[in-house]
């Protein structure tokens, strides 16, 4: 073992686990104030959750011994023979449990993404139901597949540094599918929707940037080379997304916003993700901003088009960058950067494009089918949607009995 790298990962896994508070307040200032609290709710309970399913079954199942390429054994079970030692398989300088804490947190947030589709309608108890299920039967396998010894995903030889599938696409298009499931928000068109604190939104988004150095650098799983590069590739591709997210709105709608900034660096953060470890930095600045622009014309453009309530823009940001993220992993990878991963098509390998277009298939075919799915279960024992009241009152009133901002006067 290695004190550095264990030092190291030790403290980017405290660095994810702030990214998911740092999410509860960039949704939160999106919602009407009536709503804040619920939406926060939703990030701060997921981490009591996901923490227990992750030591109980998620960690086993995630990169738990192969089964047939799908999912892992439960030799793992409640962290039965994780412990001190490294496992040589996934990090052979840092103990297991170190490996297995700084994992949690990528499982934490990623269901914690998902809420940002569906804010203002979902009632509690089902989100509780649902996210348990969607973690279990979604996330872990999912995990398996790209990063687990013996996942389909990762022998076909897919790149995912840091979950650009695992966490990003899967949690992006399993939102829209809740979204169109629950269906629009009560009043959307006719009365505003506007954020009602963009300072909780922007101090979010940079608690997300923070954090997601851990996120990103983090997953070199040493405090080495790699790590360095991927925190510069992390924030060279957040820095040109909110750029180009301000220069697209500025021509678009003729002005640039705040909100537009920080939304654009979390979909910069979001591109880069899969190939962090595997690109160049000049690469990094045409990935963040190329992600930036696609994501901007999803969430102005498509979505009007289309009509659909994605509320917060977790499809339009995760969903679109996290594919666009993928895609650009095979174009732009090279071995220069991490021996260990693969040339892209710049770099004379086309193949590689073409694998991590098979990877972003099956993750969304898993993601929408099996999330469709589980909705349906989870409607056939509680109801998903709140009521017309509940949703007029506001769900902080009628689901948990609090005000963020009471009147004492």
């Amino acid at each position: 073992m290695d004190t550095g790298d264990t030092a190291f990962v030790l403290v980017s896994t405290a660095l994810v686990l702030l990214m998911t508070p740092g999410l509860a307040f960039f949704y939160g200032g999106m919602v009407r104030k009536k709503n804040v609290l619920s939406t926060i709710m939703h990030s701060w309970i997921i981490i009591g959750l996901i923490s227990l399913q992750w030591i109980l079954i998620g960690y086993t199942l995630a990169f738990g011994p192969d089964f047939h390429g799908i999912i892992g054994s439960l030799n793992w079970l409640g962290l039965n023979g994780v412990g001190a030692a490294p496992n040589p398989d996934y990090a052979a300088t840092i103990p297991a449990i170190v490996f297995m804490a700084f994992q949690m947190m990528f499982a934490v947030i990623t269901p914690a993404l998902i809420s940002g589709s569906f804010a203002e309608r979902m009632r509690f108890p089902a989100f509780i139901i649902f996210s348990l299920l969607w973690a279990t039967l979604i996330y872990d396998p999912l995990a398996h597949w790209v990063w687990g010894v013996g996942g389909f995903l990762r022998t076909l030889g897919a790149l995912d540094f840091a979950g650009g599938n695992v966490v990003h696409i899967s949690s992006g298009y399993s939102g829209l599918i809740v979204a169109l499931v629950l269906g629009k928000r009560k009043g959307l068109g006719k009365d505003s929707m506007a954020p009602h604190h963009i300072p909780f939104t922007v101090l979010g988004a940079g608690l997300l940037w923070f954090g997601w150095f851990g996120f990103n650098a983090g997953s070199a799983l040493g405090a080495n080379g790699l790590a360095g590069m991927a925190l510069v590739n992390t924030n060279t591709a957040a820095a040109a997304a909110a750029i180009a997210w301000a220069v697209v709105e500025r021509y678009h709608r003729g002005k640039s916003t705040v909100l537009g900034a920080a939304s654009g660096a979390v979909a910069g953060l979001v591109a880069i993700t899969p190939g962090a470890g595997f690109v160049t930095p000049l690469s990094s600045i045409l990935i963040g901003f190329i992600g930036g622009a696609i994501c901007y014309l999803t969430i102005s453009v498509m979505k009007a088009k289309f009509g659909y309530d994605d509320a917060l823009d977790a499809f339009g940001c995760h969903g679109i960058g996290g594919t666009w993220g993928a895609l650009a992993t095979g174009i732009f990878a090279t071995k220069t950067i991490n021996p260990a991963g693969a040339n892209g098509l710049l770099y004379g390998n086309p193949s590689q494009l073409g694998i991590q277009a098979l990877s972003v298939l099956a993750t969304v075919a898993f993601a929408v089918i099996g999330t469709w799915i589980l909705l349906k279960i989870v409607g056939l024992f509680t109801k998903l949607r709140v009521s017309d009241d509940q949703e007029t009152i506001g769900l902080d009133l009628s689901l948990h009995g609090e005000e963020a901002y009471p009147d004492f006067i």
